[in-house]
């Protein structure tokens, strides 16, 4: 025992010898290990500080993480909304089947769903369980072993980093070793975002200031006091412009619920011209802005149905928004913008809604201008009128210039004025033509009363009346006036002395009806024209009573002359002549 003593404490030192030096060796890996951890790390880090797009940190990340892992397979996912993942970066395995952008669902017991849903590091040391395409891939590509670590950015769970080895498994610290490189990963990813925000912002600044400077070109137009259709042009360039639209298009609402393109940029002048009318249906935006009041859009315009719509897709359109244009509180029309990319702005119907105030504005100051001055020139008509009226005029002279001054003052092609006689037919006392050629209803015209038609509606009813599409009126009198070819008719009655003497009327030859307040304003040119006509019929009412008297006074002077000679009992003969020459003086 003794003697194997010493051999024993031999072999005790030639261990001790040997344990130190595989320490030794062990220490020396570790630190090599730990100087290449650290130089990768660096040379992320200095990618990150020189601001170098995501994507570039993504695929550095990737190699480096490989090679100091010694890993097989490196994945660098991003966490979609949908709870889906978007491949952001890929090395070694699986970059032919999941290539970068591929998204999928990754599922237990994979470590990246466990990642996911955790948020925490995840290792997985057989695949076999994993029924997913990434599990099924995994097997596929000889994978044992894999460990994922969550990626963060701003205290919110963006993604995860994976990595794969065909060895038997990763090492313990393998999750802890990957915290360095999720970190500058995040860091590039906030830096990113920051960086983008910043670019955002800017690009806000700009474009609200570019739109500033839209809306005070069109404000400064409007102060002006340019006509609306100078406005309309410079709004939809404007918009086009600001809002980088493919067209841009204002329209009118019609009282009959279609809409007249009033200004029309971006498109070919044949397919969707100035001055055309459509009837728009939903889900069309114009047609949902012109039905609602209120601002709409379409992303998908194979819904639409209407000649509009299937122009608009001709033309390439795909996303449109419209916003409506109010005046005074009520909808006037609508502007609509299209665009050829896959979708407008989110915030495109607030931008239009300074647009369509603009305009709001100037239609309103240019009715304002339109009705003062429609105001006066009828006033002036009116007092032209009735300065002929009261000079006492014979009845033609008033009738021919009350037609005149109303066609003229309301634009029209050419206006009546009408008699009803007690035969039932109706005769033109008074016409005058826009054309200043011979007028289409001479007067002394004639017609019979009958069918549905202007003249037989206020002979009825004895209150003014409109036809607007004169096509489907019936009658004599809509015979008459579609061979002059009559489009919209408004007709106002005209009562004297308690009773309806006949009527006014105005006549269009334009598709469009005339103005909803064409009634109002013949009613002051059919009283003037009562006024002349009871004046007329009261001078010769005068006349016939002043004839009467001096008829009276014959008849009793000769009476009187008669009874003298029978009083004085002269012969019967002679009163017999005498009363013979009376009669006959009288009588004529």
């Amino acid at each position: 025992e003794r003697r194997m003593a010493g051999f024993t404490e031999l072999v005790g030192t030639a261990i001790a010898n040997a344990e130190g030096r595989a320490q030794l060796e062990e220490s020396r890996d570790e630190l090599h290990r730990l100087a290449q951890e650290q130089a990768a790390l660096r040379r992320v880090a200095t990618l990150v500080a020189r601001g170098v797009p995501p994507g570039e940190v993504f695929a550095a990340v990737a190699h480096e993480v490989g090679t100091v892992l010694d890993a097989d397979s490196t994945t660098i996912v991003r966490l979609d909304p949908d709870a889906a993942t978007t491949v952001a970066a890929r090395v070694g395995a699986y970059a032919a089947e999941f290539p970068i952008g591929s998204r999928w669902t990754p599922e237990p017991p994979l470590a990246l769903a466990a990642v996911l849903h955790t948020g925490h590091p995840a290792r997985i040391d057989d695949f076999s369980p994993a029924s997913d395409p990434y599990g099924d891939a995994a097997r596929r590509l000889g994978l044992r072993s894999g460990v994922a670590a969550p990626i963060v950015v701003q205290g919110h769970l963006w993604g995860a980093i994976a990595v794969g080895t065909r060895h038997e498994r990763f090492p313990p610290d393998t999750e802890q070793r990957m915290a360095g490189f999720t970190e500058l990963i995040g860091t590039a990813i906030a830096n990113a975002e920051g960086r983008a925000q910043l670019e955002d912002s800017r690009d806000q600044l700009h474009r609200l200031a570019q739109e500033q400077a839209a809306l005070r070109r069109v404000a400064t137009l409007v102060a002006r006091g340019l006509p609306p259709s100078e406005v309309f042009a410079a709004v939809a360039h404007e918009v086009g412009h600001v809002l980088d639209a493919d067209s841009t298009t204002i329209v009118r609402h019609e009282p009959d619920g279609a809409a007249t393109i009033l200004t029309r940029v971006g498109h070919p002048p044949d397919e969707l011209a100035v001055g055309r009318r459509f009837n728009l249906e939903p889900p069309l935006p114009l047609a949902v802005a012109l039905g609602t009041g209120r601002p709409a859009r379409l992303d998908d315009f194979s819904q639409v149905c209407d000649v509009y719509g299937d122009r608009l897709r001709r033309l390439g359109i795909r996303s449109g928004v419209a916003a409506p244009i109010v005046v005074e509180g009520r909808l006037w029309g609508a502007i609509g913008m299209g665009t050829r990319r896959e979708h407008l702005p989110a915030d495109t119907e607030q931008r239009l809604a300074g647009f369509t105030e603009l305009v709001g504005t100037a239609i309103a100051n240019a009715q304002a201008r339109v009705e003062l001055r429609s105001s006066a020139e009828e006033q002036a008509a009116l007092r032209r009128v009735a300065t002929l009226v009261a000079s006492g005029a014979r009845p033609e002279e008033v009738f021919a210039a009350v037609t005149e001054e109303a066609g003229r003052l309301l634009r029209v092609a050419f206006t009546l004025l009408n008699r009803y006689d007690p035969d039932g037919t109706v005769v033109t006392v008074g016409t005058w033509a826009s054309t200043g050629d011979a007028v289409p209803f001479p007067v002394g015209t004639r017609w019979d009363l009958g069918g549905d038609n202007v003249t037989t509606r206020v002979f009825q009813t004895g209150r003014p009346a409109r036809i607007d599409a004169y096509a489907e009126a019936t009658g004599p009198a809509a015979d008459l006036a579609r061979g002059r070819g009559a489009c919209s008719l408004v007709g106002a009655p005209v009562n004297v002395g308690g009773r309806l003497w006949g009527f006014m009327s105005a006549v269009s030859t334009q598709v469009e009806p005339l103005a909803t307040d064409t009634e109002a304003r013949l009613a002051g040119f059919t009283e003037l024209v009562t006024t002349a006509v009871a004046n007329a019929e009261g001078r010769a009412q005068l006349e016939d009573s002043r004839d009467e008297l001096r008829r009276l006074a014959d008849e009793q002077a000769a009476l009187r002359r008669v009874a003298t000679l029978v009083a004085h009992g002269v012969r019967p003969d002679e009163i017999f002549a005498a009363v013979s020459d009376e009669v006959a003086r009288l009588v004529g």
